[in-house]
């Protein structure tokens, strides 16, 4: 039996009075028991998605269901929703036990429930012993913790996390995002959480809804996403990207830069134009004349594990490269890389046209090995099903 979403979103649209929609026709589904995260630039509708499942606003248009019930009307008091904000929200004239038990106590808990859940509560979040602790005495990643320990008091179906971790230094953020993840699997309770940190979002989530101007550009799991972005805003946004014009040639052909390459792609148009993807860790300086490409060395930064090396080809393209090596500004080098570092973009592609094309590729390589099976006079293949693995 197919589990029931525990939120889905069926041509959601939210706009205000001036015309402008915050959301355009949005659909998705929500699983059970999954840390997902909305991932964009400011103002491009994640913390409006937000705002929508905890019921703080409703939808211009479409429908809100959670575990398959409309909830469009549904007042904010009375979804199974809980919220952690980016200033989390605490009383500072509670202290620590008091503010984790806020919202038992308005449902009138008995006192030894409140004392055990609070109790409970604060151990998972690694606070316990801290009741009585006040907020003003609490540290940044504390504090958060204490949030998150509210939130989770009333045993919620989803925990919203709006930027949660933006306050906190680089350190202590990197350690928290540790602690969410880890904090989610043990809860099991689904998490969405909201950042335009991309690193943030590929680090800590099973699932990423990448959006841009309040459409879905693009959802997936973090490999998915950063091995097979649809499209140059996608490739962009997730990580550091090379983009060059190219066309293709045929199957497994492709042409830029002025030369011919082998790639992994097919089944685009023999002569479409396309865009050419390579990330910059894909790329191997060698010595001139050795490489795939000729290119100088224009400029060098070092980031700590690797340079960042900027250079120019023959035909006028920037490349980035990630390489332990130091270059010297002016340089001559080469430039290889393997067929498989190359991801082929399709202008104007939807995320549907994608999926469809990749299970193209997962169909006729099923009827290949059957064809080979039968010249082999070997019996039928073992049919593997769902979304292939590695670039498209």
């Amino acid at each position: 039996m197919e589990q029931v979403p525990v939120i889905s979103f069926r041509g959601v649209t939210k706009q205000y009075e001036d015309g402008v929609p915050v959301l355009n026709d949005v659909s998705f589904d929500i699983e059970r028991g999954k840390f997902y995260t909305l991932l964009g630039p400011s103002g491009c509708g994640k913390t409006t998605i937000l705002r929508l499942i905890a019921g703080f606003m409703e939808p211009t248009s479409g429908e809100i269901r959670m575990d398959g019930k409309l909830i469009n009307d549904l007042p904010a008091n009375k979804r199974q929703v809980n919220t952690v904000f980016q200033d989390y929200a605490l009383f500072p004239h509670l202290n620590v036990f008091d503010n984790v038990a806020f919202g038992l106590r308005i449902r009138k808990l008995k006192k030894d429930e409140i004392e055990r859940k609070v109790e409970e509560a604060l151990r998972f979040v690694n606070l316990e012993g801290y009741g009585k602790r006040e907020i003003r005495e609490m540290s940044g990643g504390q504090r958060q913790r204490v949030a998150i320990a509210r939130a989770i008091v009333n045993e919620p179906k989803l925990l919203l996390l709006d930027e949660p971790l933006s306050a906190l230094d680089l350190k202590l953020r990197t350690e928290m995002q540790y602690e969410l993840r880890e904090l989610q699997r043990r809860l099991g309770i689904t998490f969405i959480f909201v950042t335009h940190d991309q690193e943030e979002a590929l680090a800590m989530s099973d699932e990423i809804f990448v959006l841009n101007k309040g459409i879905i550009e693009q959802s997936g799991t973090p490999t998915d996403i950063y091995d097979e972005p649809i499209n140059r805003f996608v490739a962009d946004f997730i990580g550091e990207s090379n983009i060059v014009p190219g066309r293709m040639l045929d199957d497994y052909r492709v042409e830029f830069a002025g030369k011919e390459f082998e790639c992994v792609d097919r089944g685009l148009r023999r002569g479409e134009p396309v865009e050419i993807v390579i990330r910059p860790e894909d790329l191997e300086m060698t010595a001139a004349g050795a490489g795939k490409l000729a290119a100088t060395v224009d400029t060098q930064l070092f980031r700590g594990v690797h340079y960042e090396i900027i250079c120019m080809d023959d035909s006028g393209n920037e490349w980035m490269v990630h390489s332990t090596r130091k270059a010297v500004v002016g340089e001559a080098i080469g430039l290889d890389f393997d067929p498989e570092a190359i991801h082929v973009m399709r202008f104007g592609e939807s995320e549907e046209d994608f999926d469809r094309r990749l299970e193209g590729y997962e169909e006729a390589e099923n009827a290949e090995e059957a064809a080979l099976r039968r010249e082999l006079g070997e019996g039928p293949p073992i049919v593997e099903t769902g979304r292939p693995g590695g670039n498209s």
